[in-house]
């Protein structure tokens, strides 16, 4: 994998094939799909950052980059992407051989423009939206994660506050004398205009008689804007005493209803308030929800607690008949949302589910942060949290309001991406027919997005020539150019360009070449996204079937047998963690729903369609660490015959992290032997995976769950479930001091002898 991710770190892109099936039939071969998984903000060492804009072609308004063909005497460069001859301006006259700008540096494929004409730096805003039908300790776990959140503000930060129950109260903070609210009914929709009319925006200035109100330019005077959205370094004292004096929703409530919680009217309310004071600037609404909505167009519940929150049973039957009028609401206000170029991040703490099944488009669209966690008490939260707006080598680098672009060699078109983005509906020749995740367009809005984003970008080969004409012709190269326009951090807008190239090949003999350019984990995340996405859209798909039939195609394409012969079956390294990962994919909570709640599988999949390959290989296929005193810690097979008495694992499953004691080390433990002097090597045993586990959890977000437990206890399970039970109740004798697995699923070795079989054949 190392030569994959050296090119991950330099560019921030890996492909599942790194030299690309020439025709459409060679393509469609190849089972998974020609694709690549991009960063658009990954933090790549040298990547130099310009002060002045980019030089774009005049036809496909592609960018300046290191594969363009350059004429120095003439001034003149062509595009690689159309061809196309550009002059160039007049302030790049000084360009020679000895002196070229950075951006034709072979070495600077990604390079960053930030122009001085967009010197005005915007200030970020934060809205938070806080439930208040939740019990008096958690409201005080709450407020003091929130007033945590706010001294880690930036200063510049604009703040705005709703709380929310039976009614949704906006609170002005820009009157700190006096606490003030504007209160609206939960059950009953606001439309923008009502808003403003309530809330006393024109009491000065009188309402313009027509356009759309938005934003001081457009008849807002700044004063009613700042009565509501205040400078984080301002509002402090006012934004504190509102927390202080945050009660429970006084609304009572019997026992045998649930709360009436209006979670999708405040949503609303707010999108439209901050339509109405910052469109088009980079503005996150952050709710904070602590149990399914009862109220309003978004309800996923009736009050009656005899009604059970649905299921994956009741939406497979079509019995849940809330679901589909909050996801029509939610898809609403995902719509208006993207038009106004904000996030909406939702922090979910509950036992029960509140509706981030339902919640998942808008998030998603938005390129919004989701945190689900059992309790605002609960580390998963109050560290997430903090992540949030922490800031030196752990900070998140949230950046927000920008639009990503591609353009490639003709031939390839994009059916779509699958992550946190909203098609822009740009119809163009590079757009294809057949749209998969946001397809349609070459362009995508990304409201909000950090160092981790990562989109993954499904391509459409639309060659049908015959292949000798590609591999005897000088156009075996093929080029492609992600350009992602944001507002960085501090307040900027940037570009970032990235500019590859890779080489098309088709035939006979050809084979070896995909194989060699082939990069397994990439693969496996991009299956991993496909097969979610099929699941959420398509009726009727069958997932295990169509994951295994990819596999035996591509294992009978690529592998090496004499036919009709599985023994002499074999795949080349290139391809031979392959299978593995199919086997781990088909057992993993992206597959498998029973036991888990829509809300689970929604979070579960919303995190993979963000996350880079390497953190999503830890979700699909968690890697498995085995701590001995013999020897140093060593990764060790993901299989039931890891376990044994007198060894420590750490597993890291991305959302769990889990440190397992075996049964012995378990006794010594109980018994105190580490608090004794003369078992100080006893004490750095048990500390090593405590440490390791904490490195993980120290850079990683969400922050996961932390689990210890001993071989045999009922936290044993979060272990267990993962492993391959290559020993079962109905197996021979597990090893001595080992451990057994309770199921009815096949193991890797029962998998692969039948995949063999299948491929020869």
């Amino acid at each position: 994998m190392a030569e994959f991710i050296d090119l991950e770190n330099q560019d921030g892109v890996r492909m599942p094939w790194n030299v690309i099936p020439g025709t459409k039939q060679e393509s469609t071969n190849c089972e998974v799909p020609v694709s690549a998984i991009y960063t658009p903000l990954k933090p790549i060492p040298h990547v130099p950052v310009v002060p002045y804009s980019a030089l774009r072609c005049r036809t496909c308004r592609s960018v300046l980059n290191p594969f363009c063909t350059v004429d120095f005497l003439a001034k003149i460069w062509s595009c690689p992407f159309c061809f196309q001859r550009n002059t160039f301006p007049p302030h790049y006259s000084s360009i020679s051989d000895d002196n070229l700008p950075a951006e034709l540096f072979p070495q600077y494929t990604t390079i960053e423009y930030e122009s001085p004409a967009e010197k005005s730096a915007v200030p970020p805003v934060f809205f938070f939206v806080v439930d208040t039908c939740i019990i008096e300790e958690e409201m005080g776990y709450l407020k003091s994660a929130l007033s945590q959140a706010l001294d880690l503000l930036p200063d510049n930060s604009l703040v705005g506050l709703i709380t929310f129950g039976t009614y949704v109260h906006v609170h002005e903070l820009g009157f700190g004398q006096i606490p003030k609210s504007y209160v609206f009914r939960g059950s009953k929709d606001v439309t923008k205009d009502q808003l403003l009319e309530q809330m006393n925006f024109f009491s000065k200035k009188p309402k313009p008689p027509t356009g759309v109100i938005a934003g001081a330019r457009d008849g807002l005077s700044a004063e009613s804007i700042a009565r509501f959205l205040v400078p984080a370094s301002e509002c402090e004292f006012a934004l504190n005493s509102v927390l202080e004096d945050l009660q429970k929703d006084p609304w009572p409530v019997s026992n045998d209803v649930r709360a009436s919680r209006c979670t999708s009217t405040a949503l609303s309310v707010a999108a439209s308030l901050l339509g109405a004071c910052v469109p088009g600037s980079g503005a996150r609404i952050m709710a904070f929800v602590g149990g399914p909505s009862t109220e309003g167009p978004g309800a996923i519940v009736s009050k009656t607690l005899t009604e059970p929150i649905r299921s994956h049973k009741d939406l497979d039957k079509d019995s849940a008949p809330l679901f589909h009028k909050a996801v029509k609401f939610y898809e609403g206000l995902s719509k208006q949302l993207v038009n106004q170029g904000h996030v909406l991040d939702v922090f979910a703490c509950a036992l029960d589910q509140v509706g981030i099944a339902e919640l998942k488009v808008a998030v998603e669209k938005t390129g919004g942060l989701v945190v689900l966690a059992e309790s605002f008490g609960h580390s998963v939260f109050k560290d997430s949290i903090k992540r949030v707006f922490q800031s030196g080598e752990h900070d998140l680098g949230l950046a927000m309001n920008g639009i990503f672009e591609i353009n490639c060699s003709k031939d390839i078109k994009v059916h779509g991406i699958i992550g946190p983005c909203a098609s822009l509906e740009k119809k163009g020749p590079l757009s294809s027919e057949i749209a998969i995740g946001q397809g349609g367009t070459s362009a995508w809005k990304m409201c909000g997005l950090d160092k981790a984003t990562s989109l993954c970008l499904i391509f459409d080969i639309a060659k049908k020539e015959s292949p000798d004409a590609i591999n005897h012709s000088a156009n075996s190269q093929f080029y492609f150019q992600f350009l992602t326009y944001y507002q960085h951090p501090n307040g900027q807008m940037r570009l970032r360009s990235t500019t590859l190239s890779r080489r098309w090949v088709a035939g006979p003999g050809s084979v070896q070449d995909l194989t060699a350019g082939f990069d397994q984990e990439a693969a496996a995340v991009v299956m991993a996204r496909l097969v979610s996405f099929k699941m959420e859209t398509e009726a009727e798909f069958d997932p295990i079937r169509w994951l295994d039939k990819s596999l035996i195609r591509m294992c009978s394409r690529f592998g090496d047998y004499q036919k009709e012969n599985p023994s002499t079956f074999s795949l080349s390294p290139r391809l031979s963690i392959f299978p593995q990962f199919m086997f781990h994919l088909r057992r993993s909570q992206f597959v498998q729903v029973f036991n888990n709640s829509p809300d689970e599988t929604a979070y579960f999949r919303m995190i993979l369609n963000r996350e880079n390959v390497a953190n999503s290989v830890v979700m699909i296929q968690p890697s498995l660490i085995s701590y001995s005193f013999q020897s140093g810690p060593e990764p060790v097979l993901l299989d039931v015959a890891a376990i044994a008495t007198d060894k420590i694992l750490l597993l890291d499953s991305y959302f769990t992290v889990v440190i397992f004691h075996g049964t012995t080390i378990a006794q010594w433990r109980k018994a105190g032997y580490q608090d004794q002097p003369e078992h100080q090597a006893f004490a750095q045993f048990l500390k090593a995976p405590q440490e390791d586990a904490d490195a993980i959890i120290k850079e990683r977000f969400p922050v996961p769950r932390l689990v210890v437990c001993d071989q045999y206890g009922s936290q044993a399970r979060f272990l267990l479930a993962k492993l391959n039970p290559s020993a079962t109740y109905n197996s021979d004798a597990p090893s001595p001091g080992g451990d057994i697995i309770f199921t009815d699923d096949v193991s890797f070795e029962v998998f692969l002898d039948h995949l063999q079989r299948l491929a020869v054949q």
